[in-house]
């Protein structure tokens, strides 16, 4: 069974929303399939998207894991963009959450081990 992930990120404002993205993953966007949308492929078949939908944003919440949090976090830093919250779960699992400009949540946590 295959396992695909193409994951949106509802947006006010495109534009603002793009610069905050590219500078949260580090990168420009892969593809832009339509207007007013842009799409980043975080591994094979994982992919995720803003879309401008204003009557929607601000309400998305989404975590990715990774092996690389700490790299991450600081790679993000240095592109100007800090993290909202940090967590350490009981199960010894990190999450770092950033809030974009409308407020939807995007979270990055690494497992422990």
């Amino acid at each position: 069974m295959a396992l695909y992930l193409f994951a949106g990120i509802p947006v006010a404002d495109f534009t603002a929303a793009l610069t905050w993205y590219e500078k949260l993953l580090g990168a420009p966007p892969d593809s832009f399939p339509q207007e007013a949308e842009a799409v980043w492929q975080l591994a094979q078949e994982r992919l995720i998207y803003i879309i401008q939908r204003p009557e929607h944003a601000g309400h998305g919440m989404l975590t990715v894991i990774v092996d690389d949090l700490d790299e991450r976090v600081d790679a993000a830093s240095l592109r100007g963009v800090e993290p909202a919250k940090s967590e350490t779960y009981d199960n010894g699992v990190r999450k770092i959450t950033y809030s974009d400009p409308d407020g939807n949540e995007i979270g990055f946590g690494q497992v422990p081990g």
